[in-house]
């Protein structure tokens, strides 16, 4: 097994599509239009479905808001200078919550964003990350 994708909905479909192709920097792999039950997906990330798993991001079409409840905590997403992203997340809109930092009581260096619908984003310096993900 493996981990295909992470769904979650979006009250504009276009506006969340635009965040995290042109903000985070994911391209939009592929959509799907269900006309009889009146929603549309848009799966995004950073290479194909058969490669690592994505997001998808699902609009019903007469819904405009959600609730984030409590149980979602976050995405995460590794990147290689989070001092720069986070700039540049700033400078194209983004909405950096956190900023760019270690950890309290740790040296991981993280940051949080939140995505057009009020979705949690970690980014992790990825020199920080490789020991989670197995690497030396």
């Amino acid at each position: 097994m493996r981990l295909l994708h992470t769904m979650i909905r979006v009250g504009d479909l276009d506006r969340s599509v635009r965040f995290y192709c042109e903000v985070l920097g994911m391209k939009c792999l592929r959509t799907s239009v269900n006309e009889a039950y009146r929603y549309t997906l848009a799966f995004v990330g950073y290479a194909d479905e058969s490669e690592q798993a994505v997001i998808e991001l699902t609009y019903n079409w007469d819904q405009k808001q959600y609730d984030l409840g409590t149980g979602f905590g976050h995405i995460a997403l590794g990147v290689d200078d989070i001092y720069a992203r986070c700039a540049e997340i700033k400078r194209l809109g983004g909405n950096v919550t956190r900023e760019p930092g270690p950890v309290k009581g740790g040296t991981t260096e993280i940051a949080f964003i939140t995505d057009p619908d009020g979705y949690k984003i970690e980014l992790i310096q990825m020199r920080s990350a490789k020991a989670g993900l197995g690497s030396p």
